[in-house]
């Protein structure tokens, strides 16, 4: 599984960063961007709490 953050949605907010900061990072822009490729199990289960704390549903893990 792996986790996506929607550039054009993203207001940057950095809570899914704070929040999982082992999963999400900021980018050059200032954009919420994932690590990491591939999720383990317990990466997994963060990026689904910051999908659904994300105020604008930019995340999305598939």
């Amino acid at each position: 599984m792996k986790a996506f953050v929607d550039q054009e949605l993203c207001i940057s907010c950095g809570l899914c960063t704070d929040d999982q900061p082992e999963v999400f990072h900021m980018n050059d822009d200032d954009k919420a961007e994932a690590i990491t490729d591939e999720l383990s199990e317990e990466l997994l289960e963060k990026a689904k709490e910051a999908v659904d704390s994300c105020p604008v549903e930019a995340i999305l893990v598939k």
